[in-house]
């Protein structure tokens, strides 16, 4: 079973400012705002959305594709893809543009300040759901904005489910655009704050959005996640990191857990307790791409966290 994950490539440059913002961004100064932060921490990872979520895809043993537009500058993570095993059937080079680039703060209670150059994501849409073969679920996450309504209009078309993962996208959409995703999507994730703008953008509360999908799924952080399906609210805990390290991608990879279980037909308390899982296990590396469990150990980390076991 293949998994069509349309989102961004990009490099993440990651650094870690050694106190809270909090302390340095004043709210009633925030119209003249000229702050600048100290970060000893500086390092270059592989990221983008679609890039961590099909590697954490990968480790569940599952078969992700990705649909992206790359840069001039990405031989080196078409080198790792490669050594990987990971399709690049579908990632479509625009010339004389960067792949996209995250510059990404953390301070130390995990708050994150980006700034993000798309480059040639902006170009996304030239990139079509059709010229992939064999897909039974897709995502839709944070791309160019044209190539995010094609895709989801795509999926509709070739009959394919899909999750809509609007993410740090949700700025370049109104809220008719907003509705209209609800409208084609089989299931909508977003983390807490995504879901009170999307409430906000809308005009509806998660509640009626739930009725319009399969599923909506709420990212709570430490606290776990709520899903919303069949009626129900569902509690998803959130497995103690061994760790906390990095927040950067933990999104991407409960978004892999999602996907994992929803091809497999599992319920969704069993899904979301594995998408929680990895998000718990990302965090406690540095990256996006930087745990290595095999697939037994994820299996026993499951049982471990949760008490019964899974098959991968």
């Amino acid at each position: 079973m293949k998994a069509l994950i349309c989102g961004s490539m990009a490099y993440d440059t990651i650094m870690v400012f050694h106190d809270q913002f909090k302390k340095h961004i004043l709210p009633e100064q925030i119209h003249i705002l000229n702050v600048a932060f100290l970060v000893p921490e500086m390092r270059r990872e592989y990221g983008g959305c679609a890039g961590n979520i099909a590697y954490n895809l990968q480790l569940l043993g599952g078969n992700p594709l990705i649909m992206a537009t790359v840069g001039d500058d990405f031989a080196p993570y078409a080198a790792r893809l490669e050594k990987l095993g990971i399709s690049q059937q579908h990632l479509r080079h625009v010339p004389g543009s960067f792949t996209g680039q995250a510059f990404i703060t953390t301070d130390l209670d995990d708050n994150q300040i980006t700034a993000f150059h798309p480059g040639a994501m902006g170009m996304s849409h030239l990139n079509h759901v059709a010229d992939a073969k064999e897909v039974s679920l897709g995502i839709v996450s944070p791309d160019g904005r044209d190539g995010m309504i094609q895709h989801a209009e795509e999926f509709v078309a070739a009959g394919t489910p899909f999750v809509f993962d609007p993410g740090q996208g949700m700025p370049m959409f109104n809220g008719a655009d907003l509705e209209r995703f609800i409208e084609q999507a089989d299931y909508v994730t977003v983390n807490d704050y995504e879901a009170k703008l999307l409430q906000e953008k809308t005009g509806k509360k998660l509640d009626e959005i739930a009725q319009s999908v399969r599923a909506l799924i709420v990212t709570l952080g430490a606290d776990g996640s709520l899903i919303y399906a069949d009626g129900r609210q569902i509690a998803i805990p959130t497995p103690k990191p061994e760790a906390v390290v990095d927040p950067t991608g933990c999104g991407d990879a409960y978004r892999a857990g999602l996907l994992y279980g929803i091809q497999r037909g599992w319920d969704w308390e069993t899904t979301g307790r594995l998408a929680s899982m990895m998000g718990s296990l990302k965090i406690a590396s540095r990256g996006g791409q930087n745990h290595k469990p095999m697939r037994q150990e994820l299996m026993d980390l499951y049982h471990k966290h949760f008490g019964h076991r899974i098959i991968l």
